[in-house]
């Protein structure tokens, strides 16, 4: 029997009965009639040679009903840039590549702390929070997608499902997020099965059943990187630019549109994606950096909501977390045996003790700097300071984009 439960307080969208993308994508091309969508991708220059890429641009090439793609293009020199220019050039849709690394950007950015602005360091974050402002400036969309360039599974239906909640007015969602599971001959998502949802749960045990918690352990997928919103969205919200974005755009979103407008949806069967290696004796690399990365960005949220996290906390916290996660590695042998999956046990093991020292050095960090780096600012705050600075930005894309 197909999963059709509905469990915390987000809505979800269920996987029911065989895929049918021309269906959707035939009535999202009358609905984006009046909700364009663009469709932003984050990208590595790197990107264009591995192996998801150039899939992607071909499923692209058959989606019907995307007005506008905007691709936010990192590390790349000007013939690298050239080169991406002609790599996407075969997508028929209107789009655009934001050269980050280009003069042009450089000199906008420049810009920014000269009005106490911060926009965080190159990468995910800052990509996307730039490719918001261009969609922003140019005034044509009502729907963002976002969604990652390194995908091997890639299909368009995914992309039909992530918009459809949001394009779909008849349900009135404002923000959308992708979940899926990620198997091959074992289970993948380290960071989701045996990081995020465990301290989600021992912090709902150390700090009480906060809303914010709750509405959190709602999602199947919390570090999924696939969302859809209302283009007026970027506007309030703020962005984190470390591997903290996916906690930080939850708990913005949280900040600034009710839960009853908040779904996920599940958008494909299966997910592969490239996979980090554990860097369990390195903070600075891997997983370990992205589980400490996305533990601050929490505890800092959690202290905006109030919560007061002390050192004494911190230590129970640990403490329980440890535990919970052992409990979950028991479910994770028992799911994978009955499914006849390949379960490393001792690498499971291995990965809830690099997350526990993650843990606890996330909560070093936040006592002796609870602020942290700050969050990109939103839309709203940019153009009150700088009031041309979307305008400078368009115009910047375009130039860059001129043949």
């Amino acid at each position: 029997m197909s999963d059709f439960y509905q469990t915390g307080v987000v809505t979800t969208l269920h996987r029911l009965g065989p895929p049918n993308p021309e269906r959707l994508e035939r009535e999202l091309v009358r609905l984006v009639r009046e909700r364009p969508v663009a469709l932003v991708l984050p990208s590595l220059y790197s990107e264009l040679d591995g192996p998801a890429l150039p899939h992607i641009v071909d499923e692209l090439n058959k989606v019907p009903y995307v007005s506008q793609i905007v691709i936010s293009l990192d590390r790349a020199d000007r013939k690298q840039f050239e080169r991406a220019r002609e790599f996407f050039s075969r997508l028929p849709q209107v789009h655009r590549i934001i050269w980050n690394d280009g003069p042009r950007l450089r000199a906008l950015f420049e810009l920014l702390p000269k009005h106490d602005l911060t926009f965080g360091e190159p990468g995910k974050g800052r990509g996307t929070w730039v490719a918001h402002g261009y969609v922003l400036a140019q005034g044509q969309a009502r729907v963002i997608a976002i969604h990652d360039c390194d995908i091997i599974s890639y299909d368009r239906e995914m992309l039909a499902r992530l918009v459809y909640p949001v394009v779909n007015r008849q349900f009135d969602y404002r923000f959308c997020k992708g979940y899926y599971s990620r198997i091959t001959d074992r289970m993948h998502g380290r960071v989701t099965r045996l990081m995020m949802t465990p301290l989600i749960r021992s912090l709902q045990q150390t700090v009480g059943p906060l809303p914010l918690l709750r509405y959190l352990d709602s999602f199947r997928y919390i570090l999924a990187g696939e969302f859809s919103m209302d283009a007026d969205l970027p506007r309030v919200n703020r962005i984190p630019s470390d591997w903290g974005l996916e906690i930080g755009v939850l708990a913005e979103v949280y900040r600034n549109v009710a839960v009853q407008r908040v779904c996920q949806v599940d958008i494909a069967a299966n997910y592969e994606h490239k996979h980090q290696p554990l860097s369990e004796q390195n903070p600075e690399a891997g997983l370990m950096k992205m589980a400490i990365d996305i533990s601050k960005s929490l505890f800092r949220t959690l202290a905006g909501e109030g919560v007061i996290l002390s050192e004494g906390l911190f230590k129970s916290l640990v403490a329980s977390y440890k535990r919970t996660a052992e409990d979950t590695i028991e479910r994770y042998h028992a799911d994978a045996a009955i499914n006849g999956l390949e379960f490393d046990r001792d690498n499971e093991e291995k990965a809830v003790e690099t997350f526990t020292r993650s843990i606890r050095l996330s909560g070093e960090y936040f006592l002796k700097d609870p602020l942290g780096a700050p969050l990109i600012p939103n839309w709203n705050r940019v153009t009150a300071a700088i009031p041309g600075f979307l305008s400078s930005l368009s115009e910047a894309v375009e130039e860059d984009n001129k043949s």
